[in-house]
């Protein structure tokens, strides 16, 4: 009986996202990565800009999460272009929105 060949979580990734390298999975990985820290940094210049007072009222979060959504998907696309996967985040954009919308 053969053993079974085990094969690491970025090769996995590799072949989920029909990508051609390790190297490509990193710069995605650091895609999403610049994305989630840039998208978590410009809230309070936002919300200072914006005039909320600190502490935050529970509806400027509300408010926040429901901008967030386009913010965060320009961003990826500016990170996956700054990053040379523009392709990949492009398709990946269009795959989102399709399954959150449900566009046939």
């Amino acid at each position: 009986m053969a053993t079974p060949v085990k094969i690491s979580w970025l090769e996995r990734l590799r072949l989920r996202w029909k990508l051609k390298s390790i190297t490509q999975v990193w710069w995605v990985l650091l895609a999403f990565a610049c994305t989630g820290t840039t998208v978590v940094l410009i809230k309070t210049p936002v919300f200072l800009l914006l005039g909320i007072p600190r502490p935050w009222p529970w509806w400027a979060y509300i408010i926040y999460l429901i901008a967030i959504l386009p913010i965060y998907n320009v961003l990826l696309l500016g990170y996956g272009l700054l990053f040379g996967q523009f392709r990949f985040f492009w398709e990946f954009e269009k795959r989102m929105l399709n399954r959150l919308f449900r566009i046939k």
